[in-house]
């Protein structure tokens, strides 16, 4: 069993950050609901408390006995984390005078507290709270003041407590990851979380899990159940079965290039062409989310049927990672939605679930399948929705539809890797708009469709900025679709950030 940290969600933002900047220090960390405290676990070496939105004098608020966890664990409360500590131990919070936040400056730091070793004093934190700390119990010592806030940070004498009121685990904290790293040498982690680690323990743990059973595994071309796949078949081999469905809403000559790339992993995959299925159900509905449901419901019936073909199948192999399990439950450990990537699966199979991935974030995944040794355009894929084109083009959906988009959609993304932006974008891809507006071509009037491109930048999909992509590239794209896709006459592109707009339009 790997050593973790423990990070009690109080309901922060940012919560899953503080996850991944630990990782990112080579330890295992979980992220759990502030008030489940694994307290029968053994290979816990240290806890911190992440922010929350509400005031620790919110009636709502929430509030866990933390007497259990101080001086059994060393303890790093994080904004409201810190806020709670000094609350719960009769310290005064109350409401700054006006909200502090944004960047501040160290300007007082006591170097000689191991949690600020290598920090300098003058060195930039983000500050994010409506509260502030304005008395502090008396065993509680201030280690670093922002002009602002006097208790920036602070140490509970005769424990191994501390609490800062700005946010390390975000970028804009110029020495945050080295304040996070200092704190797990103070836990006593041994920081051997890595790639290889994870594949050799996983691929252990699936042999003793799996022994001899038969696992069938949905592939959809993405990095999640591509680097799913190699580790099944690390561990079992021939006892995977891969199903790759297409649905008719794959990217042009997608279906034929990711099976390329799937026979030189040695996979065995059973190809399915669903396409005309998919057209007549699809016919005429123009409602995303019931376009959402027909091919969901339709990809389950295609699947259930290429699986009734196989014998004695136990397993039903997911690509569910890491920041699927923790949406799945709410602050209070209920269960708000389900992340099943093929919901109603296992239910209709009466299949066992094997989700290999299930503690990793997604740049995680993307170090495990380079240290697999799988292809970097498999690795590096920018995520595509799982419905494919079918909600990239907005109203009804039919073939001739599609294949406008699909030309539209491969000029664009092969121009994106021949410019070298194709890396620097976290998603991006056409859409089909249900507008057609006037154009001249040649000296004939047009009345043709418009596509919208979209590509965005982000680190995890929960806030994304629009790319902003040279205006030379842009009249590039621009003026090869107008010109080499018949049916489009205007091309424009989408500058909305997440939040207020997601990143897909439907």
């Amino acid at each position: 069993m790997h050593e973790k940290i423990i990070i009690l969600d109080f309901g922060s933002q940012t919560t899953q950050l503080i996850g991944r900047r630990v990782r990112e220090l080579n330890t295992y960390c979980e992220i759990i609901p502030y008030n489940k405290f694994p307290f029968d676990d053994k290979t816990v070496k240290g806890v911190i408390l992440s922010g929350s939105p509400y005031s620790v004098n919110d009636t709502n608020a929430f509030k866990a006995d933390l007497t259990s966890i101080r001086k059994k664990y060393p303890v790093l409360g994080i904004c409201y984390g810190a806020q709670y500590l000094a609350y719960s131990s009769n310290g005064k919070v109350e409401s700054a005078d006006s909200r502090e936040y944004g960047r501040a400056h160290l300007t007082y730091l006591n170097g000689d507290d191991p949690l600020l070793q290598g920090i300098p004093t003058g060195s930039q934190v983000w500050m994010s709270h409506g509260d502030t700390i304005t008395v502090l119990p008396d065993n509680f010592r201030i280690i670093a003041s922002t002009e602002d806030v006097k208790a920036g940070a602070y140490k509970i004498e005769g424990e191994e407590t501390w609490g800062v009121q700005f946010h390390p685990e975000v970028y804009h904290t110029k020495d945050g990851t080295q304040l996070l790293d200092n704190f797990l040498k103070i836990c006593g982690c041994a920081k051997d979380w890595t790639p290889a680690s994870f594949i050799e323990s996983t691929v252990a743990e699936l042999k003793e899990q799996l022994k001899d059973d038969k696992v069938i595994l949905a592939l959809s071309g993405g990095v999640d159940s591509s680097v799913t796949a190699v580790l099944l078949n690390k561990a079992i081999g021939k006892n995977l079965t891969c199903i790759f469905v297409d649905h008719g809403l794959l990217r042009k000559n997608e279906f034929e290039n990711v099976l390329k790339d799937y026979e030189h992993l040695g996979l065995n995959v059973i190809d399915v062409n669903a396409k005309d299925k998919f057209y007549r159900e699809l016919a005429g509905v123009t409602d995303p989310e019931a376009k959402r449901k027909i091919i969901g419901k339709g990809f389950i019936d295609v699947f259930d049927e290429e699986a009734h073909k196989l014998k004695d199948i136990k397993w039903l192999g997911q690509g569910t990672i890491y920041p699927d399990i923790i949406e799945s439950l709410s602050i209070t450990g209920t269960v708000i939605k389900s992340h099943h990537n093929v919901g109603g699966l296992p239910e209709k199979m009466n299949l066992k679930l094997v989700e290999p991935l299930r503690l990793l974030f997604k740049d995680e995944v993307r170090r495990v399948g380079t240290e697999l040794g799988m292809m970097p355009h498999l690795i590096k894929r920018h995520p595509f929705p799982g419905p494919g084109l079918g909600i990239r083009i907005l109203g009804d959906i039919t073939a001739e539809k599609v294949q406008i988009l699909q030309e539209a959609d491969d000029i664009y993304m092969s121009l994106m890797r021949e410019w070298g932006l194709y890396d620097e974008i976290w998603q991006a891809g056409a859409i089909l708009l249900p507008i057609r507006s006037v154009g001249v071509m040649g000296d004939e009037r047009t009345y043709e469709n418009t596509i919208a491109l979209r590509a965005v930048t982000s680190t995890d999909a929960m806030t994304a900025d629009w790319a902003h992509l040279p205006y030379d590239f842009l009249a590039k794209v621009s003026n090869d679709i107008i010109n080499k896709v018949k049916g489009v006459n205007r091309v424009v592109y989408d500058i909305s950030s997440k939040p207020p707009a997601t990143i897909e339009w439907e």
